[in-house]
């Protein structure tokens, strides 16, 4: 039985606003699951649904086998949750967050303590475990919110785009300690604004887009099923839409799926010979009359199959920190 199952699970916000429409997917013991998707698409409803913080309006999930509507108790001594806001306490210091956070998640002083001194030397933080967590800096504070998240020992994890905000030394650190904990056993969810993340941590993945999932598989299959490599070609930014639509319709010819992609000026085609057919592309393009700005041929990657899924680039927003009102409600 796999470690989490959502089956055709539906929420509706006052409104009528369907965040999530109908998704279906699952995830093995083991996994590190990638969940992508523009802002907006579901994927932080779809995990607060999981970790039990909102009530579906309609279908299954389930943690572990247990409902998270029916045992709600249940299923959150099983998770932990490192959500997009990092939760901790300013006026305590880094050891004594860990400590609160595994006093309430029911471990003893004496396992809450041992557990706190582990976390904080595995998360590399032993020598500000005595400093105020408000000192912090952004990295260590977001260190701190996992080892809060990791307290109590978790069979799943769930992560809520973790690195956002985060330089790219210390969120390639992160990913190495993820990488630690899942071959640990710990199951991860992960839902991240960076393909690069998805690409280097995920052994599956699903995109979600309007509530509704739109492809799921292996990062390696889902970029293999585009077809051979990418050309694109990028029109002048003065270029009309009728140049747009004669610039498709010529790279349309050399696609193996008979039509091409469009994103503002650029068209992009996928095909199994792409290097030898390029100077053919040239000659096409030339004998239309097509103002090229740039020619590129690469490899395809999770941006085209985010673009292929979605209809657009993924965009990474650097995250607000929430006010001091907001983290202590939290």
């Amino acid at each position: 039985m796999p470690l989490l199952q959502v089956r055709d699970l539906v929420k509706v916000y006052p409104g009528g606003v369907r965040a999530v429409d109908g998704i279906s997917f699952s995830v093995e013991e083991g996994e590190i699951f990638g969940f992508l998707g523009p802002n907006g698409a579901g994927k932080t409803t779809t995990i607060r649904i999981l970790v039990t913080l909102l009530e579906p309006t309609s279908g299954y999930a389930a943690v572990d086998g247990i409902d998270v509507t029916e045992g709600p108790e249940d299923v959150r001594t099983r998770i932990g949750y490192a959500a997009q806001f990092i939760g901790v306490d300013n006026d305590l210091t880094g050891y004594e967050n860990l400590v609160m956070q595994g006093r309430l998640h029911g471990l003893d002083r004496a396992e809450a303590e041992r557990r706190s001194k582990e976390l904080l030397d595995v998360l590399q933080l032993v020598d500000a475990a005595d400093r105020r967590a408000g000192t912090f800096s952004g990295g260590m504070r977001r260190r701190l919110d996992l080892g809060q998240a990791l307290v109590h020992d978790p069979r799943v994890l769930f992560l809520d785009e973790p690195t956002t905000g985060l330089d790219p030394q210390t969120r390639r650190a992160l990913w190495e300690y993820l990488r630690v904990l899942n071959d640990r056993g710990v199951t991860i969810l992960l839902t991240t604004q960076y393909l690069e993340e998805a690409d280097a941590l995920a052994s599956r993945m699903a995109i979600i887009d309007q509530g509704v999932i739109a492809v799921e598989g292996t990062p390696a299959r889902l970029k293999r099923d585009l077809g051979g490599e990418a050309i694109t070609v990028t029109l002048p930014d003065d270029s009309g839409n009728s140049d747009i639509d004669t610039a498709a319709a010529v790279l349309g010819r050399f696609s193996d799926e008979g039509e091409a992609d469009r994103f503002d000026h650029s068209i992009r085609v996928f095909t199994a010979d792409a290097s030898s057919r390029l100077a053919d592309v040239v000659r096409a393009l030339d004998s239309a009359s097509v103002k090229v700005a740039s020619l590129e041929l690469s490899e395809p990657t999770l941006d085209d199959v985010f673009l292929r899924h979605t209809g657009s680039r993924m965009r990474v927003e650097e995250a607000k920190p929430p006010s001091r009102l907001m983290r202590r409600r939290r």
